[in-house]
């Protein structure tokens, strides 16, 4: 599994537009804490901590530690709500994550050795990432924090799909069960100047 990260949450006892917005002035985030067996919990952040952590690809796609007071809980980021212009975090919600019970996430793609491969190297070959992330499920300490897809034998024409990709053991693709019509593209390899006259 991939490096821990710890975040430090304080409880939060007021709820409320009111409330939460004599928080944001503090410099502080309000946020929830739920699922699992325990009831869900209003908490508080850090907004600078906050700040500072989101611009991390750790942050939307690893099992965090949230410090209560000593005391560490693994959670999962599920939502996110920015300020439509400010620089500011106005609301966090996390899920507990249970270290025996298979969760589903959403991790980001690594594209490695497209300039050297075959098709990365010839000038008009258009080589496009059909997909960033993928959703993936697995138990907890087997959660990536991102999948490698390497192009390094890549040529004009090949397609590459989810079928194809190299998964962590214990992990899988739940839309690959539902069969070959969710098998989607990753990568396209393909030459625009084909492509042009095809569609002329």
């Amino acid at each position: 599994m991939a490096k821990s990260h710890e975040i430090k949450v304080a409880r939060r006892d007021v709820q409320g537009k009111g409330a939460s917005r004599r928080l944001r002035h503090a410099g502080l985030v309000p946020g929830i804490v739920y699922g699992g067996d325990r009831e869900p919990a209003m908490v508080e952040f850090n907004h600078n901590e906050i700040w500072l952590a989101q611009q991390n690809e750790w942050f939307y796609s690893s099992i965090i530690d949230l410090n209560l007071d000593g005391s560490i809980y693994k959670v999962l980021l599920r939502d996110m709500q920015r300020h439509p212009y400010k620089q500011l975090v106005m609301h966090l919600d996390f899920q507990r994550v249970n270290e025996n019970e298979v969760l589903n996430a959403t991790v980001p793609l690594h594209f490695i050795n497209e300039e050297t491969s075959p098709a990365g190297k010839t000038a008009d070959v258009l080589v496009t990432h059909e997909l960033k992330e993928v959703h993936i499920a697995c138990l907890p300490k087997d959660l990536p924090q991102s999948i490698e897809v390497d192009l390094a034998s890549l040529t004009a024409g090949d397609i590459i799909y989810l079928s194809q990709l190299k998964l962590p053991a214990g992990v899988e693709i739940p839309a690959l069960k539902l069969g070959k019509d969710h098998d989607d593209a990753v990568v396209i390899a393909k030459a625009p100047s084909a492509a042009e006259e095809a569609a002329e």
